[in-house]
C-alpha cells in the first residue's frame, strides 16, 4: 500500500511540474531605433523591408523559445539577425564615426543571476553581440573596449572581418551630410533637426520556459561621433538590464540621457520595489523622466509574467513582439497601437 501511494504522489508531481512547465509563458519584443520616423520619410517599398526584417528576426527568436532554447541564445538571434541587416545601425549597417570608421557597440545580460558581458568600440568584429556574450560567458570580466577587446575576440573562434565590411552608401551620405552641418555650427547635436544623427540601436528581449529573462543591445553609435564616443549600448543599466524578479529592457534613443538616468534599471527597479506593472514603470521613466529634459528615444520591456510593452516619446520606433499569448505585432509608427 505505502508503495502504491508512493508511486501515484510521485506521478503526481510529475504531472504538476509538466503542467507548470507547459503553462511557463514565454515572450520576446525586439526594436531597431528610435527616432524621426514618419510616413513621409519611408517609400511603402522601404516600410515594406524593414517590417518584413522585423518579422523574421522577431519570429527567429521566438521559434528557439518555442523549441526550449534559452532567452539568451534567442535575443543573440535576433539581434544578429538585425545586425546583418544594412537597415539598422548596428553591424552592417552600422554608421560612420567622424573620421569614416566603425566603431560598434553591444552588451547581454542574463536575468537568472544576472551576469552580464559588453564590448564598446570594436571594429572588426561580425557580431558585437556574440562578443558582449562571450566576454560574459568566457572571461571575468563585463565590459571590454577598443584594441583589448579585439585581442580577446581574437582568443575566440568569432568570425572577423574589415572594418570596410560595414560600409553603406546610405550611412556615407549621413556622414557627409552631419560633417556639413558640424562645420557650420559645432553645437548642431543640440539642435531637434539633428535628431536623425543620434539614434539607431537594435536590442531584444525575452523570457524563456524556465521563466529566465534576458536582454540585449547592439549598436554603431551616433552619425559623426568623435573621441571614442560610447553611448548607453554597451552600458549594463542604461541602455540593457535583466534581472529574474523585475524585467529585461533594451533600449534606443539618445545614449547620453539614457546614461544619466540609468533608465533600463530604473525601470526594473520600480517594477521590483514599487511592485507595480513593468508597463507603468517603463512609460513613467520613458515620458515623465526622460522626455522633460530632453531625453529622448524608447525601450523594449518583457517581465516575469510574459508582459511585453514598447514605449518610446519620438516619432516613431522600428519593433516587433511576439506576448505570451503567442500574438505577432510589428509596428513602426506612433499611431499604431500594440
Amino acid at each position: 500500500m505505502k508503495q502504491k501511494l508512493a508511486i501515484l504522489f510521485s506521478v503526481t508531481a510529475m504531472s504538476f511540474t509538466a503542467m507548470a512547465e507547459e503553462q511557463q509563458p514565454i515572450a520576446i519584443a525586439i526594436h531597431g531605433g528610435a527616432g524621426t520616423i514618419s510616413k513621409a520619410k519611408l517609400t511603402p517599398e522601404h516600410e515594406q523591408e524593414y517590417r518584413a526584417k522585423l518579422e523574421e528576426a522577431v519570429k527567429a527568436g521566438y521559434q528557439l523559445l518555442q523549441n526550449g532554447a534559452s532567452s539568451l541564445d534567442a535575443v543573440v538571434a535576433s539581434v544578429q539577425i538585425l545586425e546583418d541587416s544594412p537597415l539598422f545601425n548596428a553591424g552592417r549597417g552600422a554608421v560612420y564615426t567622424y573620421d569614416g570608421e566603425h566603431e560598434l557597440d553591444a552588451s547581454i545580460m542574463y536575468g537568472k543571476d544576472r551576469t552580464a558581458g559588453a564590448v564598446a568600440g570594436v571594429k572588426t568584429v561580425k557580431s558585437p553581440i556574440a562578443l558582449a556574450r562571450a566576454v560574459m560567458e568566457k572571461s571575468q570580466h563585463v565590459m571590454l573596449s577598443g584594441k583589448g577587446a579585439e585581442e580577446f575576440a581574437d582568443t575566440l573562434e568569432l568570425d572577423k572581418v574589415e572594418n570596410s565590411y560595414f560600409d553603406s552608401d546610405a550611412r556615407r551620405q549621413q556622414l557627409e551630410r552631419a560633417r556639413e552641418t558640424l562645420k557650420q555650427d559645432k553645437t548642431a547635436f543640440s539642435r531637434p533637426d539633428m535628431l536623425d544623427y543620434k539614434f539607431g540601436t537594435v536590442g531584444a528581449v525575452a523570457l524563456d520556459k524556465a521563466g529566465n529573462l534576458s536582454a540585449a543591445t547592439s549598436t554603431g553609435g551616433m552619425t559623426a561621433k568623435r573621441y571614442g564616443r560610447i553611448g548607453d549600448s554597451p552600458v549594463i543599466g542604461a541602455g540593457t538590464f535583466a534581472d529574474n524578479n523585475s524585467c529585461a529592457v533594451s533600449a534606443t534613443g539618445h545614449g547620453e540621457y539614457f546614461i544619466r538616468f540609468n533608465v533600463a534599471s530604473d525601470i526594473c527597479a520600480r517594477t521590483e520595489y514599487l511592485q507595480v506593472p513593468a508597463k507603468v514603470a517603463a512609460e513613467s521613466v520613458i515620458h515623465n523622466v526622460l522626455k522633460p529634459v530632453g531625453g529622448t528615444g524608447g525601450v523594449i520591456v518583457v517581465d516575469r509574467h510574459g508582459e511585453v510593452s514598447m514605449p518610446f516619446n519620438t516619432q516613431g520606433m522600428y519593433r516587433a513582439s511576439v506576448d505570451a499569448s503567442g500574438k505577432v505585432h510589428v509596428a513602426i509608427f506612433q499611431e499604431e497601437t500594440e
